[in-house]
């Protein structure tokens, strides 16, 4: 078994691929002041109550965005499963050409997501991840990770509307049914949610073009993927696990390069 690790700003997403495929899936907290032996201890109480042994796990394939907490989990890897971690870096084998103009500035999880998009659905196509940032990527015919664009998240935009806007209250971040909002909560929610609707659709039109592929896929991840799926029409997929698929597609390339 293959334990994949995604480690962004908000959760840390993991889960457990046999023989290429989803065994385990477990969203936890990203808590930065979290021990080594905590987040251990965390991920062997997942492992036990889920009926699987530890020592049937054989590598561990970790992106991360928070660097500030690799340390902790490299540490974890080592101490309660007895595995150095593998993770995306320089030098590493990905199958996609990386035409970004510095590469290293490329994060991790944008990497997993070009890399799982373009093996399971081909190219081009065009990945949205929905997190606390949501980042896009396009990627071509021929596997080449282009560029792309990173815009607020959903919450990220409704907090910083809220605590910069003294007079307007806190609000649940949900779909109102009308654009035109009655009062001052639908009128945020409205804003919000179907403003940024219009955000996604422009910018997957725009990137379509600039790629010249009208019919380029777009795959859509991220826990907040389902709000904006509902209304918009530029996304075909949804994938809430492409980035932990990237990781184990990554992991294979290195750890059994013949293949």
């Amino acid at each position: 078994m293959i334990l994949t690790l995604d480690i962004g700003n908000t959760n840390i997403k993991t889960a457990l691929f046999e023989n290429g495929e989803v065994r385990q899936y477990w969203r936890v907290a990203t808590d930065r002041d979290r021990s080594s032996d905590e987040l251990g201890i965390l991920l062997m109480n997942l492992l036990n109550y889920n009926g699987i042994n530890r020592d049937r796990i054989e590598g561990i394939m970790m992106s991360s965005v928070v660097p500030q907490i690799n340390f902790t989990v490299e540490h974890m890897c080592r101490n309660y499963f007895g595995i150095e971690p593998m993770r995306i870096e320089p030098g590493i084998r990905t199958g996609i050409n990386i035409k970004y103009e510095n590469p290293r500035e490329l994060g991790s999880d944008r990497i997993a997501n070009a890399v799982a998009a373009y093996e399971l659905y081909g190219g081009p196509c065009i990945t949205i991840d929905f997190g606390t940032a949501t980042s896009f990527g396009a990627i071509s015919e021929r596997g080449e990770f282009l560029g792309g664009a990173i815009c607020p998240g959903l919450k990220l935009a409704a907090e910083a509307l809220t605590e910069r806007a003294a007079k307007l209250p806190r609000f649940e971040l949900a779909k109102p049914e009308s654009v035109i909002g009655r009062n001052t909560v639908t009128n945020m929610q409205a804003g919000i949610v179907y403003g940024y609707i219009g955000q996604i659709n422009y910018l997957v039109d725009r990137m379509k073009r600039e790629l010249g592929a009208p019919n380029a896929k777009v795959i859509a991840t991220g826990g907040l993927a389902v709000l904006v799926a509902e209304e918009s029409k530029v996304i075909d997929v949804m994938d809430g696990l492409l980035t932990l698929k990237g990781l184990c597609l990554i992991y294979g390339k290195n750890a059994n390069p013949a293949n």
